[in-house]
């Protein structure tokens, strides 16, 4: 599975921050307060209960959704920590496989 960058924010899917205080982490967009603006959580620092407003065009919004996290919060309107994580969690092992394929076709 090849992770590419879009523009759509949806919900569930993980996301890079560009800017701020949190530049360079991982989350998964947990709300989406308009066409400009999301509510981000990462399940550690930043959970589902305080989550961090971001403008989208501070974010690099992948292809990859936790489908957990998305069903949870469309179902019940809420998700826990541990979910966002273990989101978080796959989509990193899903980037570190593509690395490696790379890795292997090239050589």
């Amino acid at each position: 599975m090849r992770v590419v960058a879009t523009k759509e924010p949806k919900l569930g899917a993980v996301v890079r921050t560009l800017r701020g205080r949190d530049q360079e982490q991982y989350a998964v967009i947990v709300g989406i307060v308009d066409a400009r603006t999301v509510l981000i959580a990462d399940g550690e620092k930043r959970k589902f209960d305080a989550p961090k407003k971001k403008n989208v065009l501070h974010l690099e919004i992948f292809d990859f959704v936790g489908s957990e996290v998305a069903s949870s919060i469309q179902e019940t309107g809420r998700v826990t920590n541990g979910k966002i994580r273990y989101a978080l969690l796959k989509f990193m092992e899903s980037l570190k496989t593509e690395e490696n394929g790379k890795e292997t076709s090239n050589g």
